[in-house]
């Protein structure tokens, strides 16, 4: 069938692609799991496959990891992920971030249940440093969850200059955080490196002085929404002589 016509297995592969996220890779296990589950407990009860079916799916699609196009803009600072903004204020970064121990713009991300939970780099640049630190699992949504609970800290270098800080934070819920970067990687601006399962948030620091674009109730779309655009110092006047 020609492949002009728009209806040939070809064409209708790729619509399939692009309506159906693939899932992220971190997910795999727990879908598996679930799926595994269902099996065993129709085997037991020799009940119909929906409900397992339905299941396996809905886990599947939690997992989803969309392609996401940043936008074509230098200089400014993208959301790392999904979800309702929760909260926007300066605060003092955490110990675990290599921020400047002064008020830094900080705004907050909540992802429910049915957000993607996929995490992308809000910059280019060089991750500085990461760093883990175990804690409780209270609700995502309340404020004391960024210095109480579970939480992976990541320092980011931008090529503009200036430096920012990205928190994932586990929720009630959530007992598992992935972080796929390094010190010392270089990324870019929408590339993904992380994920956190289940009901979860994600701060972002930005560099003090940075004005946020996004207020509380807004729904942030990672890689792409910007958070801020930093000032960025100019350049050196050149030497006389």
């Amino acid at each position: 069938m020609p492949e002009g016509t728009g209806t040939s297995p070809t064409h209708i592969a790729r619509l399939v692609r692009e309506a159906i996220p693939p899932m992220h890779p971190g997910g795999r296990p727990i879908v598996a799991g679930v799926a595994l589950a269902a099996t065993g407990i129709r085997a037991l009860s020799g009940r119909g496959a929906l409900p397992g079916l339905l299941a396996t799916a809905a886990t599947a699609a939690f997992f989803r990891d969309p392609q996401r196009t940043p936008p074509a803009r230098t200089g400014v600072v993208l959301a790392p992920c999904d979800g309702t903004v929760a909260t926007v204020g300066e605060v003092e970064p955490p110990a675990e971030l290599d921020l400047p121990r002064v008020p830094h713009p900080r705004v907050s991300v909540f992802l429910s249940v049915l957000d993607v939970h996929v995490q992308w780099t809000p910059v280019h640049g060089r991750v500085r440093a990461v760093e883990y630190r175990p804690g409780a699992f209270l609700s995502a949504d309340l404020d004391k969850a960024s210095e109480q609970n579970e939480r992976n800290a990541i320092t980011l270098d931008a090529a503009d200059g200036y430096r920012v800080g990205v928190v994932q934070i586990a929720g009630l819920i959530a007992r598992r955080i992935v972080c796929g970067i390094s010190a010392g990687a270089e990324v870019a601006a929408g590339e993904r490196f992380g994920l956190i399962r289940f009901g979860s948030r994600v701060d972002t620091y930005l560099p003090p002085g940075t004005v946020p674009l996004v207020r509380p109730g807004q729904r942030a779309v990672g890689a792409e929404t910007v958070l801020g655009e930093p000032a960025t110092a100019p350049p050196a006047p050149p030497a006389e002589g």
